[in-house]
């Protein structure tokens, strides 16, 4: 059969993991989003940077029944190729991945019901054409042990991986997939507990994930595919919650660095990098963790400048016309608590703060709320209707205000706010070794 959608090549993520084993720093970021202004912010970034953009589904958004997005992946991928043709970004540019793809969404059930779901996911995810999957079965199913074995676990991505490669035969895209395993992954979207200590994965640890995910494959059958496991994901001692961040200290991973230097097919994969300073992210690079993956970071830098532009409503628009996103937005989640309480501890009015400023942004998943959707549109809106006086734009976007005035960037309200969602990507590219973008007009 023929391929069923346009499919970037592997090669690179190969060209990455070489230079990494030839002792070059360099990284790619992944972005974990699937909000339009966040894409359209990595998109952009990566035209104007002339890379590759990686974006990656998690298996809490985007599954083969829709996620929390309610989109399947195939539905993904048409939206962010909508999106990249409207950027400017040609499709072979774009390089699809599905992140902790297993039994995560299916947990309360029993292990074997758990698996046929988990099945079922990876096949559309491959289908869809997405190159980087995930293989995460590090999570325990209704009547499973806990923890974990490892032997337990990469079994389970064994069985994955089968029917990833079957499926990939079945779509002509055979050999073009590239794998990501592991047994300590963190949390997907941050810590839901305060954090203390954070101790970076063992190195004997770490090779025995390799060594019993090498058997597991070898068992199946499917020794001839570990040319094509790219990255493992190891804990190097980075994370945040709702208050605070722990910053990446290469002091603590030397050992655990020298893991892969027997699997010069693999690369490290760094997982809740959100928040970093841009010399923690550098440093990660350079010792390997080639792949940063960051989420909620980016959401927040969308929800500053969305709040900071209701700031700016505020003083121009009358109050009967504001739209009031903040409001808004705390209404619904109130009304529905499910995807914050848990998270956040506290009384009453530390609970309001954390779900409005949190590192954890568990606000994040109220924006396709068609509510809060209606409420950022129209705050858009009228902000068009009006011209914002430049003194009022310093007040509360002060960087985007500079731009504005250096003339290369207009000052059309979601100009704004991609632009300040980039400024998150232009630290990863730094990072990463990507020439960052200076001096070319933003403009919508």
């Amino acid at each position: 059969m023929t391929q069923t959608t346009t499919r970037p090549t592997a090669a690179v993520l190969d060209d990455l993991v070489a230079a990494q084993h030839d002792g070059t720093a360099r990284g790619i970021t992944s972005v974990c989003s699937s909000h339009p202004w966040v894409l359209e912010a990595a998109l952009r970034q990566a035209a104007d940077d002339d890379t590759v953009v990686l974006v990656e589904a998690t298996s809490n958004q985007v599954d083969q029944h829709g996620g929390y997005t309610g989109m399947r992946p195939a539905d993904f991928r048409d939206a962010v190729h909508s999106l990249a043709d409207r950027c400017g970004l040609p499709r072979e540019r774009v390089l699809l991945g599905g992140d902790h793809l297993g039994t995560n969404r299916w947990r309360s059930l029993p292990a074997a019901e758990a698996m046929a779901q988990a099945r079922d996911l990876v096949a559309a995810y491959v289908r869809a054409g997405f190159t980087k999957i995930h293989l995460d079965c590090s999570y325990p199913c209704a009547g499973d042990p806990t923890p974990l074995t490892d032997e337990l676990v990469s079994e389970r991505a064994a069985d994955l991986l089968a029917v990833a490669e079957a499926t990939a035969a079945e779509v002509g895209a055979t050999g073009a997939l590239r794998y990501v395993i592991g047994t300590e992954v963190p949390v997907p979207g941050g810590a839901d507990h305060a954090l203390h200590d954070l101790v970076p994965t063992d190195a004997d640890a770490a090779r025995a994930t390799l060594a019993a995910h090498r058997a597991a494959f070898d068992a199946r059958g499917l020794a001839d595919v570990w040319p094509q496991v790219m990255g493992l994901v190891v804990q190097p001692g980075v994370e945040f919650d709702a208050l605070q961040v722990v910053d990446y200290r290469s002091d603590r991973t030397a050992a655990l660095r020298e893991v892969l230097v027997d699997e010069p097919g693999m690369v490290f994969e760094a997982h809740s990098t959100d928040y970093q300073t841009v010399e923690a992210l550098t440093e990660l690079v350079a010792d390997h963790w080639a792949v940063l993956k960051v989420g909620p970071w980016l959401t927040f830098a969308m929800r500053e400048a969305l709040f900071a532009l209701s700031e700016v409503e505020r003083e121009l628009v009358p109050a009967d016309e504001q739209a009031r996103l903040p409001e808004v937005l705390e209404q619904v989640m109130l009304d529905q608590p499910d995807h914050w309480r848990g998270y956040y501890d506290g009384d009453a009015a530390a609970q309001q703060l954390a779900r409005r400023y949190s590192y954890s942004d568990r606000a994040r998943y109220y924006w396709p709320d068609p509510r809060v959707e209606a409420a950022a549109d129209a705050l858009l809106a009228n902000l068009r209707r009006h011209d914002v006086p430049l003194p009022l734009l310093s007040a509360h976007l002060p960087v985007q205000h500079a731009r504005v005035r250096a003339g290369v960037l207009d000052a059309d309200p979601l100009a704004l706010v991609v632009d300040a969602v980039r400024d998150v990507l232009r630290g990863y590219a730094t990072a990463c070794g990507t020439a960052p973008s200076t001096a070319t007009r933003e403009t919508r």
